[in-house]
């Protein structure tokens, strides 16, 4: 393999968990390109990474009726013939998959173009984009130990989900001096994801003054939804990038969704959880089966969104705080894969 191609977009969620692959294959000499949207955003997740980006034409695949489908139709045909032309003047050895609406003009074109296709699914059931690909994928590597998808003619091969090597460097020390925790004093890290989660942002706003009488609290609330609010012991955060595994590192507890990304890094970091899965009004239910697979196997502790509210939030951090032995126990039981490793692997494979 010389060339590789990754794509995948509209979340970090589709981005991030490619980076370590991407570099694997970069530190042994493969040169890789990206192909994300005309917007740049996923190019913003790949700062750092010696990759060659390349912007197409999407449309948004949505699960449900609006007028914008019939004008998207257009781009994604835009996005499958600009595709088509780039595959040609990059002649990628592989292309490699992550999913969302980006993708599967690029896997399509791929097809067309007889290149073989490597496609990674984190959810434990296929977002849409990646079940659209099925008949042209030629590898579907899971993050999660799942039945075989209907209309899948490749191969299937369960590899976890690759977690970044600087979250699994960061540092508890880094993180707390960061924070300038006082020695003993717990902390609590809260993330709704690279989209910040409306919903979450709200009870642990109505929560921070109980929640900071107990522990340090860390919110990330994502891009555009910081609010002013002064209280002691209450951070607040768009996004984070460099500090991110260092802040983790220092969590004692994390308050997260349960995007299959989110949940596998903290069950890599060993950190006792609470996962608010996003609701089946707002999704396609993916994220209450990641949380409903992570609750049966005992690593995490789960609150729908329906029935969130700051008490219940208040109560169960607060237990899970007077419980961290027990939780890190429990996590602790989590066998992480060597995913990178695989899905290279996966990649030469089908080359």
């Amino acid at each position: 393999m010389k060339r590789a191609l990754f794509t995948g977009g509209g979340s970090a969620g589709h981005v991030l968990p490619a980076v370590p692959v991407m570099q694997a294959l970069i530190d042994g000499g493969v040169a890789v390109a990206f192909v994300g949207s005309t917007t740049g955003l996923e190019e913003q997740y790949l700062s750092g990474v010696d990759v060659t980006y390349h912007g197409i034409a999407s449309g948004k695949l949505r699960r449900y009726f609006a007028w914008q489908n019939l004008t998207d139709v257009f781009q994604v045909a835009r996005g499958l013939w600009q595709s088509f032309v780039l595959l040609g003047r990059v002649r990628p050895d592989v292309i490699f998959s992550k999913g969302g609406f980006v993708s599967l003009p690029v896997v399509l074109a791929g097809w067309l173009r007889r290149i073989p296709i490597v496609a990674h699914e984190s959810d434990f059931s296929p977002g849409l984009a990646n079940r659209l690909a099925m008949p042209f994928v030629d590898m579907l590597c899971t993050s999660f130990a799942s039945s075989r998808p209907p209309r899948l003619r490749g191969e299937m091969q369960h590899t976890g989900s690759p977690v970044r090597v600087e979250l699994l460097n960061g540092s508890r020390d880094r993180g707390r001096e960061l924070l300038e925790v006082e020695d003993g004093q717990a902390v609590v890290v809260v993330t709704g994801g690279s989209l910040g989660a409306d919903v979450l942002n709200a009870v642990v706003r109505e929560a921070a003054e109980r929640l900071v009488e107990r522990c340090c609290l860390v919110h990330v609330c994502g891009p555009g939804k910081r609010v002013a609010m002064q209280l002691a012991g209450y951070h607040q955060f768009e996004f984070v990038t460099d500090d991110w595994g260092d802040l983790l590192a220092a969590a004692d507890v994390v308050v997260s969704r349960a995007g299959a990304n989110s949940l596998f890094e903290v069950l890599a970091l060993g950190k006792p959880n609470l996962l608010v899965p996003l609701s089946r009004a707002a999704s396609r239910g993916d994220q209450i089966e990641n949380a409903n697979f992570a609750e049966r196997a005992g690593y995490s502790r789960v609150i729908e969104e329906a029935v969130l509210d700051a008490d219940r939030l208040v109560r169960a951090v607060s237990e899970m705080l007077s419980q961290q032995v027990e939780w890190a126990q429990k996590v602790a039981r989590f066998e992480a894969l060597p995913s990178v490793e695989l899905l290279v692997s996966a990649m030469h494979d089908v080359c």
